[in-house]
């Protein structure tokens, strides 16, 4: 798989562009996809509680119930966040109908519902990490609502 952007945007370097995240969708979508599933250090905690990530909306609930021991941890804290919004967005494009994968204006990915909604799910995942709200599982019930 062959993700140019993965390096500059994961880390969050001044030097991502719009450009790299619309290529990479263009030249392996199924490949950014599982990617963006991935998550791996989101996995890492979960596991580390028992809980299993398995793509489905009550996983969601299950990452809003974990204790927060992260946010003693600057360094960790920004990754989390990134992969459970990744997560958050891999959950919703996989189980609502209609909804897809876009770049965004300031290409981080997004994710476009049916009605044409768009969700920022890196900003709320990070949000999420650093302060509970909203909450992963309220964020995809509105999702799945339309």
């Amino acid at each position: 798989m062959r993700i140019p952007f993965l390096r500059a945007w994961r880390g969050r370097s001044p030097d991502r562009s719009e450009s790299d995240v619309a290529t990479a969708f263009e030249d392996d979508p199924d490949g950014v996809i599982e990617l963006f599933g991935e998550c791996d250090l989101l996995r890492a905690r979960a596991a580390d509680t028992g809980l299993e990530l398995d793509g489905s909306a009550a996983s969601l609930g299950g990452l809003d119930q974990l204790p927060p021991r992260w946010r003693d941890d600057p360094e960790t804290l920004p990754g989390l966040g990134s992969d459970a919004g990744l997560y958050l967005g891999t959950v919703i494009v996989r189980t609502v109908p209609g909804a897809s994968w876009r770049v965004g204006p300031d290409g981080a990915p997004r994710v476009r519902l049916a009605s044409g909604r768009e969700i920022g799910v890196v900003a709320v995942g990070t949000e999420w990490a650093a302060s509970g709200a909203p909450g992963l599982s309220q964020v995809y019930a509105e999702a799945a609502e339309g």
